[in-house]
């Protein structure tokens, strides 16, 4: 499938500021980028670094005043989609090193609290079709609302609230996830589907010898998601990190199938 996406930012900075920016789609074996731009108003400073795990790219930036940002690409995806459920568990002893510290609890990611849970709720279920079944129960459990959380919710606030946004569904499934001994991350995308459109967070589980996008919003598939940056949870993947002042004006996503 291929996506055009569009993704426009502006922001006044009333002094001089450090700001951290990744909304660029990434350069990957499932994912082909072609006629991509990016429009960056004038800055002081402009530097590419490395994105988490060096799966796309981020942009350092110092200005102060107005940012503008514009970026458009078309993304031809071609991604491996397995039936999830029937993808094995790979055992702890045999997971690759890069995957071991999406074992761990993170910042919004208290997996450790969710074990007793998940032993009652998933017993009797393993890999794929674990994983599958907790998705299924956040999507029936969980109510979308926007604004019903915020850059300090946690995944365990948002399974008391049993409510939130993308990122909230995606944090819940991973703490799900890690629980079980099976490896989790968050991945950034464009996802086409996505309803009110807008950078779009999933889960991403590693089973059967691989990473696999699980959106547990349930609005979207990963045969038309553009990944855009990978993480531990939302602290690594976030759009724009501001180090100063940084007041939002406008903020468009647009993602169409061509």
């Amino acid at each position: 499938m291929k996506l055009f996406v569009q993704a426009a930012l502006d922001y006044d900075l009333a002094e001089p500021s450090d700001m951290l920016l990744q909304i660029e789609a990434a350069m990957l074996p499932e994912q082909r980028i072609s006629q991509a731009q990016i429009d960056i108003s004038e800055t002081e400073h402009f530097a590419r670094v490395t994105g988490h795990d060096a799966i796309g790219e981020r942009i350092w930036l110092r200005l102060q005043g107005r940012l503008s940002v514009q970026y458009q690409a078309v993304v031809d995806i071609n991604r491996q989609l397995p039936a999830l459920a029937s993808l094995p568990a790979v055992q702890p002893h045999e997971l690759p090193s890069e995957t071991i510290e999406y074992l761990l609890p993170s910042r919004y990611c208290h997996s450790d609290l969710f074990a007793n849970f998940v032993e009652d709720e998933f017993s009797g279920l393993s890999g794929g079709a674990q994983v599958q079944a907790m998705r299924d129960w956040i999507e029936h459990h969980f109510s979308y609302v926007p604004g019903a959380s915020n850059s300090q919710t946690t995944a365990l606030d948002s399974f008391v609230r049993r409510e939130g946004i993308c990122r909230d569904y995606a944090h819940v499934l991973i703490s799900l996830v890690r629980a079980c001994g099976i490896p989790a991350r968050i991945a950034s995308v464009y996802a086409l589907g996505v309803t009110p459109q807008d950078f779009h967070a999933v889960a991403e589980v590693f089973v059967g010898g691989g990473w696999h996008l699980v959106d547990a919003t349930g609005m979207a598939n990963a045969g038309a998601m553009a990944k855009i940056g990978v993480g531990r949870d939302a602290a690594d993947v976030s759009f724009l990190t501001a180090y100063g002042n940084a007041e939002l004006v406008a903020l468009t996503v647009a993602v169409t199938a061509l």
